[in-house]
């Protein structure tokens, strides 16, 4: 089975002596070409002496017969005695006399036959040295990609003129060039034997050694660190043994250091509910605990200190600090309040940052609520309390006041109390509702009688305001499970507010059904409407949309977080839904079953 190192090294040499081989082959047969190319221009250029003025004494003979009556069985003749010295055989190599004005073949050493089918196969009359013959040039242009060899030398002389067109198929180049490949072939079947051979000598040579160095890296990254490598050697491999073993000692011992640190490490990080991460000096991270990642959103390690913790702090300032000094603040990360405590670990230039992080998010957002429901308390018990104040004082300083006005005065002063006890009796529910003190009284009630008894307790107050009360649910409402009188007093928070908030004369619609093991209950009207904007907090503590018509009306503006917290508590939904046109839509969703249920209506 080869290894790579033995693949790569066959596959060098293989395509290091195929290389040379294709390369030299290539060359050598194409300076053959180009030598028999040569050659072949060198015999023309000996016999007509085209270019050498020394030479040029045949040409002129052949010009002088040229213009005698039968002069061309007179030039054939002495073509033929040149036959030798222009290298001309029947087989590769042949001369052709053409009419010099039509390019008719006339004689030559081959038959007229041989000629058409020379033509036919390699248009010769309209190859560049024939045309230039045509124009009473010499037509000796070489071309080394042709397939043939070709000379074409105009002969004018009286009224005659004649083409001598010698033409050389290449057979004896290209038979040559096929025994030369197969030479070459055979050379290179030789060399890539004897490269595979050396090859495979070499990489045992090379890959005896680095297998060692694998064996031993595999068992020192188990953990085995007993058994060093011999060195056999000191070549590179030899030094880069030695380094090896050296390594693995320092690995071992740094590898025992850290192990010892690392636990005590991870069982302290493991069971802290704050973050913890200590960074390097150049920023890098060197521990962390899951909740570091878990508090700041992101997985620590893949970060450093400037990405986390540089725009508060810079690390440089951290690390300029005086033990046992240490800078803090507060940041937010993944909706989450994080109070930030960095200190330096190591007063050495080497040392590094500590980042120990506190999540604070429930303490502000209960610090935030706990305010803005004083607030609210405050807000909504000062202004009855001030009415209380206002005309209590009145009363007592006025002796004349006459005693309808007296009445009026009291009527209000009463008003105003019962107020006041609304919004602590709804305080004093809510409160009871979060500590989960108010248990539900779970039975089984029908539906529709409780919606019956919401509905003709708030008819008189409906037709008070010339409102009309329409009931739309019908008699197939299932027994359901619930605690009755707390979603009673939902439906009245709910009915009650459509009736205070729908001008007079309007519509109430009560609406019921069944779907998929639940029911659902809808109360429409036709008033005033909830904003868009305010729907996902008109269900906060004393939230209102319209203050001054709520303060007008009695609200306390917790009614609907009453009901949305009994309905929680029962396991269901309560939302403002999409109503078409003027009015407002309250679906409120339970189960029809709840765990717990104790007895029946």
């Amino acid at each position: 089975m080869f290894r790579s190192l033995h693949m790569k090294l066959v596959l060098i040499l293989l395509l290091l002596i195929t290389s040379l081989m294709t390369v030299v082959g290539a060359f050598m047969m194409t300076s053959i070409t180009g030598f028999y190319i040569d050659e072949f221009y060198q015999q023309v250029e000996s016999v007509f002496g085209a270019s050498d003025p020394s030479n040029g004494e045949f040409v002129t003979a052949l010009r002088r017969e040229a213009a005698q009556a039968g002069g061309l069985r007179t030039i054939q003749e002495m073509i033929e005695a040149k036959a030798g010295d222009l290298g001309l055989n029947s087989s590769t190599r042949n001369y052709y006399i053409l009419d010099g004005r039509t390019g008719e073949f006339l004689t030559g050493s081959d038959s007229e036959e041989g000629f058409n089918s020379l033509q036919a196969t390699s248009n010769l009359l309209t190859a560049r040295n024939s045309i230039a013959a045509g124009t009473d040039e010499v037509g000796d242009q070489s071309d080394i990609t042709a397939g043939y060899m070709d000379v074409a030398i105009p002969i004018t002389g009286g009224g005659s003129a004649y083409i001598i067109y010698i033409y050389d198929n290449r057979d004896t180049v290209n038979d040559l060039n096929s025994q030369l490949f197969l030479i070459i072939l055979q050379a290179l079947l030789v060399g890539l034997l004897i490269s595979v051979l050396l090859s495979f000598l070499l990489s045992k040579t090379m890959v005896t050694p680095i297998e060692r160095l694998t064996e031993a890296a595999e068992r020192v990254a188990d953990g085995d660190f007993s058994v060093p490598i011999s060195v056999e050697s000191t070549d590179e491999i030899g030094i880069l043994t030695t380094t090896f073993n050296d390594m693995a000692t320092a690995l071992r011992d740094t590898l025992e250091e850290v192990g010892n640190e690392r636990n005590k490490l991870d069982t302290l990080f493991l069971h802290m509910t704050d973050g913890v991460v200590s960074f390097a000096s150049d920023g890098s991270v060197l521990t962390s605990n899951p909740a570091a990642s878990q508090m700041l959103g992101r997985e620590v390690t893949f970060y450093d200190y400037d990405a986390l913790f540089g725009e508060q702090f810079p690390l440089q300032t951290v690390m300029s600090l005086q033990r046992p000094n240490f800078v803090s603040g507060e940041i937010t990360a993944g909706g989450r309040i994080l109070e930030l405590y960095l200190a330096p670990f190591s007063e050495r230039e080497a040392g590094g940052a500590m980042a120990v992080l506190h999540d604070v998010t429930a303490q502000r957002k209960n610090d935030e609520m706990r305010k803005e429901f004083v607030a609210n308390v405050s807000h909504e018990l000062r202004t009855p309390l001030t009415n209380v104040r206002s005309y209590a004082e009145t009363l007592r300083s006025s002796d004349d006041i006459p005693r309808e006005t007296e009445n009026s005065f009291l009527d209000i002063i009463i008003n105003e109390t019962d107020r006041m006890t609304r919004i602590v009796q709804d305080l004093l529910i809510l409160s009871r509702l979060d500590s989960g003190q108010a248990d539900l009284n779970l039975t089984r009630f029908p539906l529709r009688k409780a919606l019956d008894a919401v509905c003709q307790a708030v008819e008189l107050e409906a037709q008070h305001h010339g409102h009309t009360l329409v009931r739309s649910y019908g008699l197939a409402l299932p027994v359901m499970v619930g605690d009755r009188r707390r979603l009673e007093q939902v439906l009245m928070n709910v009915v009650g507010n459509s009736i205070k908030y729908t001008p007079d004369g309007g519509t109430i619609t009560v609406d019921a059904g069944m779907s998929g093991g639940k029911v659902w209950i809808e109360v429409s009207d036709t008033g005033i409407g909830i904003p868009k904007q305010d729907r996902e907090r008109i269900f906060d503590r004393f939230y209102r949309v319209d203050k001054a018509r709520s303060r007008e009306s009695g609200g306390t503006g917790l009614g609907l977080s009453i009901a949305r917290e009994i309905v929680l508590r029962h396991h269901g939904t309560i939302a403002i839904t999409d109503h078409e046109g003027p009015g407002t839509t309250v679906r409120i969703v339970l189960p029809i079953r709840q765990e717990g249920e104790t007895g029946d209506a």
